[in-house]
């Protein structure tokens, strides 16, 4: 670990902690038995167990826990384990500061390296025809269409067999190991869909049309017999003949293109194609194989990544066999009608149909070209390492011309002429001009010395590829020479027939000639010195020279360079020309292009040249950058002597290198870095640039030392561009590595051929020596200073813009530096004083110009933090190199300028916390700061000259006062320069309140923190000594720290929600059913939600300022933490005992906040407490991509990815091992930090032993705060050892405290201790238990409090048994068992009432849990669960306490089901105990008189009564010492069960619930919360009355459970309340499907009717579920109470549905036996309830007749009609539709029917006269309606609806005519008077 790059394996050092959370077993799923519930089972005790305890194995018990030792020994022993086994680098745990922040990492800059782009292997496996006859040559480059440019070079390729290679055997005599590569690797800078890749076929020179000659392959076969047989051997016989004749000459013979859109898979390609297609349609095969295109070029030595506009981001290696080619047409060689192919074949695949085609077979496999590819030749074909030697083919690198520009400086030697044959015109000479062939010569004078390629053809596509000489010089020519080839033989006659000659000089003016030529021929052989002049310009001749065509052109071609030698550029040719001039010896006047320049001109003419060096075209430019920059720099410092006179071109040289780098800077085109710089600068500034040297040597040719290298290339391993050090024309030469085998003798004298090793170390500057060299020369850094003091104007404005680049260059004086240390030079003395003045000058004018920018708007700002960070950089630099006390000066300087100028706070902190954060990263840091009190104990310094100018004021240690170590005085700031300067930032920035401060505050600590991870993971600071000098630095941030405790993000809000609950705080506030006694107790007007001992956070000094956000705050913490960590303890134990208790306060409150922050998360990377917000930029950063911190981290001290962390949105490419790890080392940091937590605790406790009772207490109610906070958080085995041990020091050294003063952290701790005894794992549950025993033991001996703990013990396991669902009560029991084990082994105790009580807690205790073990059972079945939960409550009638924690139970579980009016009703209940009690215990008038008064909320809260005998009254010990028998407990209960009823939708109920609560906020006179309550009651009636009818309550069903297999519930009958619009398939499905799974699907039926169950017709293996839809059902007296749609549905007990039958069994029949069954059952209790099902208890029928049911019918139907009738507004086709089902014609059991079936005749039976009547007062009715409606929607249809309107009048008219007899008819007998009266009159 001593070792920086140990880092990365750091972890593999850590222990794996286990934490309860990962190792929790998941339940076993499957069917299982459902047992059932009697609804009202009695438990007659609480002790009746279903288990015996004593049955199971207790776990082994701590040896020690009885035994007799003082508390002060014990406390030593923990002690002692807790420093065992630590970690020693807390901050290597922590995750890294945020890479934004970290300004201080300079970014490396990439190594200057050749330019390679997307490299793509294309390997040749087989080229074949139909029929094999003669040998074929494959011709490969890349086109783009789009660009219409050839974008490779040719490779040629050669894949016959070797029986046909023998035909050219003769031509052939040595083959070079170049020609046998098959497989070569082009580039391609930038991929787009229009790239392809042309493989052009050619064969040997025969007789005939091109055309012709493919023919045999059009229409033979090799496959086919007898005559084709014979054809072919012709044909191959024939072929053998050219071939030994004309072997050295080609054809063109077909070609193919191949798409590669679909190889780069490009975000910017409008359609993606999906597999390469072959061009007869045939799809390539895709090997699935995907490879990444950019494999991070990056990393690759060789190459500078370009800047690539387009992401490649996918390629695929893919392998194709196409079987079609294109014949090549005689007429269509050029380019150009190949672009035109393309366009066409691009656009659709008809090009085939116009160009014939030959079948055929090539195999090829395109694929990404891996990184390192071995054995591979370049374009100059020389090898690349690794080359091995025994391998047969090699691969070839194939030269890119890139479509557009590439900005990437020359690295290697390349120095290529490209010749393009095109037309030859010889119309005159038609006989001889066939085909012709031309030899083309790269000529060193005029004898010939060498011949490169023939070709043919008066069309010609080739292209010839020279290498040039190093040195070119006038005599260097192109010689071109025609032939004619005559393909027949003929007796004595040559193959070739010389044609005529031309040529091209290849110098013109000293420049390269490139570009487009139309050259004349010569038909003789030329004359002498022919070279020296151009053939369109040679003077007359004698004898003349014979031209073709009277010396006009006719001969075209096209010369191209690619070359590091020749710039191309005029600007650039003048200066290097002049450059060369000055150095070299030459003779003057000298030519430059069409002038000449004399000695005398020299000075003008270079400083002109300087100044246009900027004119010149940015490419050539950036290609030559190394170079220029250095010539100028040369220029700048060394003056010439020109003619006798000293010439200075310093200011101009200086001036152009601005507007160089202002031009660079511009350039949209050239990449920048973070910090804005220049990336071709910035890797000059790191990898080329050395200080220009006055003593230069002659260098020896071949030995030259070079700048930097290319990696992995033999062949250009040393060509730095240094190597063009003057052009080519001097005699410094490049050193290139060759094969032995180089043609050019000149090139061979030249060239080292030895292959030299790659090396790193840069080597110095070299050339010749001049002659002309100036006698003095100027220190670089003081005329660099100099000039930019003196610059003016705009090159004054660039020079400070850009001041990164000179401020770079100005501390290259590292060699210098060197040279004068060797003399011994302290560090005052090393630079002029003229030069230390530059310095302070310009560090002032850059801080002017940051101030200045600053004020300006928002885009400037930008610009000012880049110079301020390079101005940071600056003096990081200076601190290493000048006197210190000199730059301190400077930095102070710098922050007074910038707080004079600057009015915006935060602006101004960040600026200068940006600036420290930088210096502060120095490798002497430490050093700076004077961290050593002593000279004696200071570690060695790596830079021993401390001459500061406070060094003499360092004060022992033992002097200060402790606390004032603690405290950021001004003797600190002036000791601890630049610490202090750091800390007072941070103080300032916390103590800010402006705009945009957060963001400060975050960088403010980070700083910090990223310091403190600096020395943790410096090897240097590794020694125990040093640490503890290094923190007491610190020290002063402990004191900021704690006055920033106000502000701080408080995690602990989230602590107390209830273990097990998931979700973020947005959640917990949504689901208002979460019964937490925080937010009660917040609700009830205890405003903050810790608990009120000690001092709660607020009681604090509170000063108004911003708060902190969570990831600040955790930065801090950790500050803090580590400090606590490092310090000397005995110093912080001294600290803390002098500090008020106000303070001690402080720091618990901070510690307690610690344990919440750095609780473990499961599985999850941090930020844990992400915010809506903080996540959704988490995701934003994660869909876009941060790639900021792409190759930054080089040349930092210590490295970010050491500490092996990454941040949150990383999170979805992770491996399953980076988890692992991520997991392992999130772990070790909860646990260190945890445990240094709990040091502190410890430190406090031993200053609590000292202090008066009183403040005690006080100290030691806040330290089991923190502890049970730390038990409620994931915690390792390892912390909880430790921590049970301290509990276990507390209990027995202050027992008494704890079990009287603290009652409500008592019972927290009871839940926490209780909650660790069900853990699985072993060694936890060991220490819980005997926790748990010391707990009761103590209690019980110390004033008989043990009634309150075990009330307290049994409530824990009825909350933990609700609430957790990951709780074991396996593990639970078997703690039990331990804990009696205990109590039965305890000798001091046996004598006491003591084991005896022990034992019947034990057992109650386990009599809860066989409950919950049947809970367990039905967790999946929440009805059966919450009868259960019903069930266990109404056992604990008698135990208010209990009883109120499994209503509570209840009501959380009911929320999560979204059941919100049945949680709101339980905790409706829950109020109604309370009450019940508080009433019994004071008799105030504004409280409600126990649960009477809660009847208007729910009938079923009378159950809550305490009228029972065995109730016990409420002072009785441990009886209701719940924290919710209190009236602010009542009120919270109540205020949530509004809340619960308002999401619930029932706004009537809320109004209730808040007449209870606000009479006692009156008498409390809070008139805040009546404020709230009254807005809450506005909202809830706001509700009633806009949603109305609109509100949806529960839909209702009978249930009914029949079969052996249900037990209990078998003939049980319930309703169900389910959510609003429940369907009955819905409800039936779930419930079969639930089932189901326990009995197996076959065994449970769904009853499909609702007739009366026949239990003898049933089988009586099968489950039988009935379910029937009721609604409820009110008698007639009732609805007129009944008036709004909440009172129709609130408060329900009875519900009906209806079941048709007919006498035969049928369910429906005829109109004349069709009865009715309606069914009326009534519940237990109303709904709603406080569970979802309720058993029916009474079922009522009544049978309707025939008749009966057709006047409910005909009654409906009326009503139907009225309502239809008068609706508002009027409805049309509402109305239309129930016409149509009363009067329409068609209808079946219509009125009519049932008319004629009940009607038609008087019945014979008296009984039924009733219903007759009744029936036929009903038609009455009926027929009056229908005409009311008829004539309604008469006046409510259209015009094109008056047909339809006759149709139903016509219809209504029948209807009536028929009705009629039978309405009128009335029974005789009903109207009879009962009795005759007789009547007289009297006059």
């Amino acid at each position: 670990m001593k070792n920086k790059g140990s880092r990365k394996d750091f972890h593999k050092t850590l222990q794996k902690q286990t934490f309860e959370s990962e190792t929790l077993d998941s339940g076993d799923a499957g069917p299982r038995p459902v047992p059932a519930l009697p609804e009202e089972a009695s438990r007659t005790t609480l002790a009746s167990s279903d288990f015996d305890l004593r049955s199971l194995q207790p776990d082994p018990r701590l040896e020690n826990l009885l035994r007799h030792v003082s508390a002060e020994e014990f406390e030593r022993q923990n002690e002692e384990a807790r420093r065992t086994n630590r970690h020693a680098e807390l901050l290597a745990l922590y995750p890294s500061v945020d890479e934004e922040d970290a300004v201080e990492i300079r970014p490396v800059p990439d190594r200057p390296n050749e330019h390679l782009g997307n490299r793509i292997l294309v390997k040749l496996q087989t080229l074949k025809f139909d029929i094999e006859i003669e040998p074929l040559f494959a011709c490969i480059a890349l086109y783009d269409i789009k660009e219409r440019k050839k974008i490779s070079e040719n490779f040629h390729c050669d894949l016959n067999p070797d029986s046909l290679r023998g035909f050219l055997r003769s031509h052939t005599p040595s083959i070079d190991l170049s020609t046998q590569a098959r497989s070569a690797v082009f580039s391609v800078t930038y991929p787009s869909s229009d790239i392809y890749l042309v493989i052009k076929i050619e064969k040997v020179l025969q007789q005939g049309e091109i055309g012709d000659c493919a023919e045999p392959y059009m229409v033979l076969k090799e496959s086919e017999a007898g005559k084709t047989k014979e054809k072919i051997e012709k044909l191959k016989a024939q072929a053998e003949s050219f071939c030994q004749r004309l072997g050295k000459y080609r054809m063109p013979f077909a070609w193919i293109p191949i798409g590669l859109a679909n190889f780069f898979n490009l975000s910017t390609l409008e359609r993606e194609i999906p597999e390469a297609e072959g061009l007869n349609g045939r799809k390539g095969s895709t090997s699935d194989k995907r490879a990444t295109l950019l494999q991070a070029r990056r990393l690759s030595e060789r190459s500078l990544s370009s800047e690539d506009s387009y992401p490649v981001s996918n390629f695929k290696r893919i392998s194709l066999t196409l079987n079609t080619f294109f014949k090549q047409e005689g007429d269509r060689l050029s380019d150009e009608d190949l672009f035109k192919f393309l366009a066409d074949f691009k656009r659709s695949s008809s090009l085939q149909r116009r160009i014939k085609t030959l079948p055929g077979t090539l195999k090829l496999e395109i694929s990404p070209a891996p990184e390192n590819l071995g054995y591979c030749l370049t374009p100059e074909l020389l090898p690349v390492k690794p080359f091995p030697e025994n391998r047969n083919r090699p691969h070839k690198e194939i030269l890119e011309f890139p479509i557009r520009e590439v900005y990437v400086p020359h690295t290697i030697y390349r120095n290529l002429l490209y010749v393009y044959p095109q037309r030859l015109n010889f119309a005159n000479r038609p006989a001889s001009a066939r085909n012709i062939t031309i030899k083309i010569q790269f000529m060193c004078g005029e004898d010939p010395s060498c011949q490169t390629f023939a070709y043919m053809s008066p069309d010609f596509y080739e292209e010839v590829k020279i290498k040039l000489p190093a040195k070119l010089t006038e005599k260097h020519h192109l010689l071109f020479t025609f032939y004619h080839i005559s393909c027949q033989p003929k007796q004595g006659a040559s193959v070739e027939t010389l044609l005529g000659y031309s040529w091209l000089p290849i110098l013109l003016n000293d420049r390269l000639q490139t570009g487009h030529y139309c050259l004349p021929v010569a038909l003789d052989k030329l004359p002498v010195h022919y070279s020296i002049h151009s053939p369109e310009k040679v003077p007359s001749q004698t004898p003349p020279i014979k031209w073709v065509e009277g010396h006009k052109g006719v001969f075209n071609v096209e010369v191209q360079a690619v070359s590091s030698v020749h710039t191309q550029d005029n600007h650039l040719e003048k200066f290097f020309t002049l450059c060369h001039s000055l150095e070299s010896q030459v003779t003057f006047p000298i030519r430059l292009m069409d002038q000449k320049i004399t000695e005398a001109t020299l000075e003008h003419e270079l400083k002109l040249s300087i100044i246009c060096l900027n004119s010149s075209r940015l490419e050539p430019l950036v290609l030559f950058l190394h170079l220029v920059l250095d010539k100028l720099f040369q220029l700048a410092v060394q003056p010439m002597v020109i003619a006798g006179q000293t010439a200075n071109f310093s200011q101009f040289a200086f001036e152009s290198v601005v507007a160089i780098v202002n031009s660079l800077h511009n350039s949209k085109d050239l990449s920048k870095d973070q910090h804005g710089r220049n990336c071709l600068l910035a890797s000059y500034v790191y990898y080329v640039f050395r200080l220009p040297d006055p003593q230069r040597e002659v260098v020896k040719a071949g030995n030259i030392g070079s700048r930097y290298y290319t990696f992995g290339r033999t062949s250009a391993v040393s060509v730095g561009s240094k190597l063009l050090q003057s052009r080519v024309i001097s005699c410094s030469n490049p050193d290139i590595a060759v094969t032995p085998t180089a043609t050019d003798e000149e090139v061979k004298n030249i060239m080292s051929s030895k292959v030299r090793e790659q090396s790193q170390i840069p080597g110095e500057l070299y050339g010749p020596k001049p002659n002309n060299l100036g006698l003095f020369f100027k220190h670089f850094h003081e005329e660099l200073a100099l000039q930019m003091v003196v610059s003016t104007g705009m090159v004054r404005e660039s020079v400070f813009k850009y001041a990164w680049f000179f401020f770079e260059l100005l501390v290259r004086f590292d060699s210098y530096v060197h040279n004068i240390e060797k003399q011994d030079n302290p560090r005052r003395s090393r630079f002029s004083d003229r030069f230390k003045d530059d310095i302070t000058t310009i560090v002032s004018v850059v801080t002017s110009e940051i101030a200045a920018l600053l004020v300006k708007p928002q885009k400037e700002n930008e610009q000012a933090e880049k110079i301020n960070i390079s101005l940071a950089f600056f003096l990081y630099d200076l601190l290493s190199l000048m006197d210190r006390g000199f730059v301190f000066n400077l930095i102070k300087h710098y922050c007074n300028q910038l707080s004079n100028k600057l009015s915006s706070l935060s602006t101004l902190i960040s600026m200068r916390l940006e600036f420290l954060r930088i210096l502060c990263s120095h490798e002497h840091y430490l050093n700076l700061n004077l961290f050593f009190m002593t000279s004696m104990s200071a570690p060695a310094s790596p830079s021993p000259s401390l001459s500061s100018q406070n060094s003499s004021s360092c004060s022992s240690f033992q002097d200060q006062k402790i606390a004032g170590m603690f405290d950021l005085s001004a003797e600190y700031r002036q000791q601890h320069f630049l610490t202090g300067l750091l800390f007072t930032e941070l103080a300032a920035a916390l103590d800010a309140d402006s705009e945009g401060i957060s963001k400060v505050q975050k960088k403010a600590v980070s700083a910090i923190l990223s310091l403190l991870s600096s020395h943790d993971l410096d090897p240097r600071c590794s020694k125990k000594e040093v640490k503890i000098k290094i923190a007491a630095l610190y020290l002063p941030l402990v004191g900021i720290i704690l006055d920033s405790l106000p502000q701080l993000h408080d995690f602990t809000s989230k602590t107390f929600l209830g273990k097990g609950r998931t979700g973020n705080p947005e959640e917990e506030q949504e689901s208002t059913g979460a019964i937490n006694q925080n937010v009660a107790l917040a609700i009830a007007g205890n405003q903050f939600n810790l608990r009120s001992s000690g001092t709660s956070l607020l009681s604090l000094p509170y000063r108004q300022s911003a708060t902190l956000g969570p990831d600040t705050t955790r930065n801090l913490l950790i500050c803090f933490l580590w400090i606590m960590k490092n310090a000397d303890q005995n110093l912080i134990q001294k600290w803390i005992a002098d500090l008020p208790s106000m303070q001690l306060n402080r720091i618990l409150d901070l510690l307690f906040i610690c344990v919440s922050c750095f609780e473990y998360k499961v599985s999850e990377t941090w930020p844990d407490f992400v915010s809506p917000f903080a996540l959704i930029s988490l995701i934003y950063v994660a869909l876009l991509g941060n790639d900021r911190s792409a190759g930054l981290n080089e040349n930092l001290r210590w490295r970010k990815e050491q500490t092996h962390w990454r941040q949150a949105n990383e999170r979805q490419d992770k491996t399953k091992a980076e988890l692992d790890q991520e997991a392992l080392i999130s772990g070790n940091l909860a646990t260190e930090a945890n445990l240094i937590i709990l040091d502190m605790q410890e430190n406090i406790i031993q200053v609590g032993n000292g202090r008066v009772t009183e403040c005690r207490d006080n100290l030691l109610g806040g330290v089991l705060k923190v502890l049970v906070n730390s038990l409620g958080c994931d915690q390792s085995t390892t912390y909880l050892t430790h921590c049970f041990a301290t509990l276990r020091a507390l209990i027995a050294k202050f027992g008494d405290f704890l079990f009287e003063e603290e009652v409500e952290q008592c019972a927290d701790l009871c839940q926490r201790v209780l909650h660790h005894c069900s853990s699985s794992i072993d060694i936890t549950r060991t220490q819980a238990c005997a926790t748990l025993y010391l707990l009761m033991r103590y209690s019980f001996s110390s004033t008989s409090n043990f009634a309150r703990v075990k009330m307290q013990v049994t409530m824990s396991l009825a909350s933990l048994v609700g609430k957790s669902p990951e709780f074991n009560e396996e593990f639970l029991r078997r703690s039990l068992r331990t804990i009696l084990a205990y109590a039965e082994e305890d000798a001091d105790m046996q004598a006491t009432p003591f084991p005896i009580q022990v034992e019947e807690l034990l057992c109650n205790l386990n009599s809860i849990l066989s409950d919950t073990v049947k809970m367990r059972e039905f967790q999946e079945d929440p009805e059966m669960l919450m009868d259960l939960m019903y069930r266990i409550a109404k056992g604990y009638q008698t135990s208010p306490d209990l009883r109120l924690t499994w209503l509570q139970n209840m009501a959380e579980k009911h929320t999560k089901r979204k059941c919100y009016t049945e949680a709101a009703m339980c905790l409706v209940h829950a109020a109604a105990l309370v009450a019940e009690y508080l009433s019994m215990l004071e008799d105030r008038n504004y409280l409600p008189v126990g649960s009477v008064s809660f009847q208007n909320i729910s009938s079923n809260v009378l159950e809550e009564s305490a009228v029972s005998d065995d109730v016990l009254s409420p002072d009785e010990d441990g009886i209701c010492s719940g924290r919710y028998f209190s009236e602010s407990g009542l009120v919270g209960l109540l205020e949530q069960a509004a809340e619960l009823f308002s999401t619930g939708g029932l706004y009537e109920t809320v109004n209730e619930v808040y007449k209870i609560v606000i009479p006692i906020l009156e008498a409390h006179r809070d008139f805040r919360k009546l404020t709230l309550t009254h807005s809450k009651l506005q909202k809830a009636f706001d509700s009633i009355i806009n949603k109305g009818q609109k509100r949806m309550f529960g839909t209702y069903f009978r249930v009914g459970f029949y079969g052996s297999k249900f037990g209990d519930l078998d003939e049980q009958e319930f309703v169900y309340k389910e959510p609003a619009i429940t369907k009955l398939p819905e409800i039936s499905h779930r419930l079969e499907g639930f089932y189901g799974q326990c009995f197996g699907e076959d065994a449970v039926e769904v009853i499909k009717d609702s007739a009366p169950v026949d239990k003898r017709k049933l089988d009586p293996n099968k489950a039988y579920i009935q379910i029937t839809f009721v609604e409820p059902y009110f008698d007639e007296y009732e609805m007129k109470d009944r008036v709004t749609y909440f009172e129709k549905n609130f408060n329900l007990c009875r519900f009906m549905y209806t079941t048709p039958f007919t006498m035969d069994g049928r369910p429906r029949g005829e109109l004349s036996e069709q009865y009715k069954r309606n069914t009326i059952l009534t519940t237990m209790h109303a709904f709603p309830y406080i569970k979802t099902r309720i058993n029916v208890i009474q079922k009522e029928e009544f049978i309707l007749t025939p008749i009966e049911v057709a006047i409910e019918d005909m009654r409906k139907k009326t009503q139907e009609l009225t309502a239809a009738t008068n609706q508002e507004p009027p409805d049309a086709k509402m109305l239309q539709m129930v016409l149509q089902g009363s009067v329409g014609a068609t209808v079946n059991q219509g009125p009519l029917e049932v008319a004629q079936v009940f009607l038609a005749e008087i019945p014979a039976d008296p009984k039924l006269y009733r219903h007759h009547n009744k029936l036929r007062l009903c038609f009455k009715e009926f027929i009056m309606r229908c005409g009311e409606a008829v004539e309604k929607n008469k006046r409510l249809i259209t015009a094109d609806q008056r047909e339809y309107q006759l149709e139903l009048r016509k219809n209504y008219g029948k209807l009536k005519e028929n009705l009629r007899p039978m309405i009128e008819r009335k029974i005789p007998e009903l109207y009879k008077p009962v009795v005759k009266v007789h009547s007289t009159r009297y006059s």
